[in-house]
């Protein structure tokens, strides 16, 4: 076996979390429809329910939206828990919706934007496992102070919150933590794949890619948009949510332009004012995000997308791909 994998037990993570294959199904607002979560887990990755998709896009009552994904697949799902200090009301949903998730039986946990302190106390408590999103050492450093079991290593060329050094960087500032670190971003192909599986990741974490696939509901007009871009075509907008996020430099986001105002960056510059002003673009951007989404004339072209782009060339069925995947670990 190349790599000294078997598909069959694969790597720490895999046997952690109890799937098959070394891939997660990146959590995305707002591209993750509950058939794309369940087809991730099924093809024998993990599929991560991203509860403002599943509620606020697709539309499903938390409960019965996990229910209808769990009748399409009896493999692990996992969940994204947002913990960025935010407004009560926030914070409670994110409670209600972790203790959701717990009842109906997800244990992979997968935190972003704050400490997961909380989160590892509830989930830890029943036997489940929680990774925390990083871009650094110091990210890392918390999160496994708050007990998080591995990490999701979010390089320069990742979608969404993008970070600023790249794969190989951050697997070298974080392999003496000695947990499962995970790769996430710039995973379009297999090669991107095995090149990340060679550096020593445990895992990689895939969300642009699996937007191009028959199960994702994003509309044709994001789905070509993706085929076409080309690494140099991704630019990163403080305007999504007020830190850099990855997004396709369509039109759209030439004319409003990638700098927050001088305001807007002045609030974010507060300690109490800057999650006033996320909150503020967070929402606008929700909406405008949700009805690019499934907007087939592609005239809303406003499209998160990460520098995978540049390997991506066909619409697949979730299943293809993963196992187009896997039989590279065999060779």
């Amino acid at each position: 076996m190349a790599l000294g994998i078997d598909p069959l037990i694969g790597t720490k993570f895999t046997q952690q979390v109890g799937v098959q294959y070394p891939v997660i199904g990146g959590p995305m607002y707002p591209c993750s429809n509950p058939e794309l979560v369940a087809a991730v887990s099924e093809a024998g990755g993990i599929g991560i329910i991203q509860p403002i998709s599943l509620t606020y896009v697709h539309g499903y009552d938390f409960r019965e939206g996990i229910r209808y994904i769990r009748g399409m697949t009896g493999k692990p799902i996992g969940m994204n828990a947002l913990i960025e200090q935010s407004s009560n009301k926030y914070h409670q949903r994110m409670q209600m919706w972790v203790d959701i998730a717990l009842e109906e039986g997800v244990f992979f946990y997968i935190t972003s934007l704050g400490k997961p302190d909380w989160v590892v106390n509830k989930v830890h408590a029943v036997g489940g496992l929680v990774y925390h999103d990083v871009t650094g050492r110091k990210w890392a450093e918390k999160g496994l102070n708050g007990g998080v079991d591995g990490l999701i290593a979010v390089n320069e060329r990742a979608g969404g919150h993008a970070g600023g050094k790249s794969a190989e960087q951050l697997y070298e500032e974080l392999a003496e933590f000695n947990v499962p670190l995970i790769c996430a971003g710039g995973i379009g192909d297999e090669n991107d794949f095995v090149k990340a599986m060679k550096l020593g990741y445990a895992g990689v974490q895939m969300g642009t890619r699996f937007i191009a696939t028959e199960e994702c509901t994003a509309s044709v007009s994001y789905k070509t948009a993706i085929l076409n871009a080309k690494e140099q075509d991704i630019v990163h907008s403080e305007r999504i949510t007020g830190v850099p996020v990855a997004v396709i430099n369509t039109p759209f986001i030439k004319r409003v332009g990638l700098k927050a105002g001088p305001i807007a960056r002045w609030l974010l510059k507060g300690n109490k004012t800057k999650y006033l002003m996320r909150t503020l673009y967070a929402l606008r951007s929700l909406y405008q995000l949700k009805h690019a989404l499934l907007d087939e004339q592609g005239k809303k072209d406003y499209w998160q997308a990460g520098k995978s782009v540049e390997h991506i060339d066909r619409i697949e069925p979730v299943e293809t791909i993963v196992h187009r995947f896997a039989d590279r670990l065999d060779k």
